[in-house]
C-alpha cells in the first residue's frame, strides 16, 4: 500500500498477475508473463491518490514517481494501447514500446521500454536531453532499469558530457538500475544476449526533444 502523497506514479507490471487499486478505481486481473514475452500493462496513479497491488501470482511491479501538483484521474494503460516503434537500423536497430506518452494525462512522467537485439546499440546516435532549449532540446531527468535474456548476460552503458566532466562506462547486468545524471547515454547489448530496459523521464515539459552528439549525429542520417 502506497499512501497518497505529492507525487504522481506509474506502476508497470513486469511479470505476474495482480489487481491494482488507485484512488477510487480498481483494475482487476492484470497479467504479463514477463518483459521478454508480452507487452506491458501499466496504471497511472495521480498526485493525491493512494494505491495498492494485490498479487494473484508471484508478481513484479516497477513503481516510478515524480513530484507533481496537477491532479488527474487514475488511468489504466492496457497492452493494446502500447505504441511499438522500430528505431534505428543496422546494428543500432531496436524496438521501443511507448507506455506513458503525452496522450496519457499526467504532469511530468514519460515511461517506456526498449529492446536491444543481441549485440545492438540503442540511445544511438548518442543523445541527451539536459537543456530547456526548444526546438533543439528538452530537459528531462531519466533512469534505466535493465533486464537481460538470458539473465547471465550483460551490456555496457556509456554516460558522458561534452566537456567530459562526466565520462563513465558502466557494466550493466540483469536487474541493474542506472540513474542518468546528465549527458549522452548510449547502451549496447553483449553478443548472444537480448537487452531490455524500462526507461522513465521526468521534466517540466512532456515534449521529448533529444539532442544528438554532433560528433556522431551523422550515423542517424545513414
Amino acid at each position: 500500500m502506497l499512501e497518497a502523497s505529492k507525487v504522481e506514479r506509474v506502476l508497470v507490471l513486469l511479470a505476474g498477475k495482480c489487481d491494482v487499486e488507485a484512488g477510487d478505481s480498481t483494475f482487476s486481473n492484470l497479467g504479463r508473463k514477463g518483459v521478454f514475452e508480452e507487452k506491458a500493462t501499466a496504471v497511472y496513479v495521480p498526485v493525491g491518490s493512494s494505491c495498492s497491488v494485490v498479487a494473484r501470482t508471484e508478481t513484479e511491479v516497477a513503481i516510478i514517481s515524480s513530484d507533481a501538483e496537477v491532479t488527474h484521474r487514475p488511468q489504466l494503460i492496457p497492452k493494446r494501447n502500447i505504441n511499438v516503434r522500430r528505431v534505428g537500423r543496422l546494428n543500432w536497430y531496436r524496438e521501443v514500446h511507448d507506455i506513458v506518452t503525452p496522450a496519457v494525462k499526467a504532469q511530468r512522467l514519460l515511461v517506456g521500454e526498449t529492446y536491444n537485439p543481441s549485440g545492438n546499440w540503442s540511445s544511438y546516435p548518442p543523445h541527451r536531453h539536459g537543456r530547456d532549449a526548444p526546438p533543439a532540446e528538452s530537459r528531462q531527468e531519466e533512469l534505466y532499469h535493465f533486464r537481460l535474456d538470458p539473465a547471465s548476460g550483460f551490456g555496457l552503458q556509456r554516460i558522458y558530457t561534452d566537456d567530459h566532466t562526466i565520462d563513465e562506462t558502466i557494466v550493466v547486468k540483469d536487474r541493474d538500475t542506472v540513474v542518468i545524471p546528465g549527458g549522452y547515454h548510449p547502451v549496447v547489448a553483449a553478443p548472444g544476449y537480448r537487452l531490455y530496459y524500462l526507461w522513465a523521464l521526468a521534466g517540466e515539459s512532456r515534449n521529448l526533444i533529444p539532442y544528438d552528439d554532433p560528433q556522431h549525429s551523422w550515423v542517424g542520417r545513414l
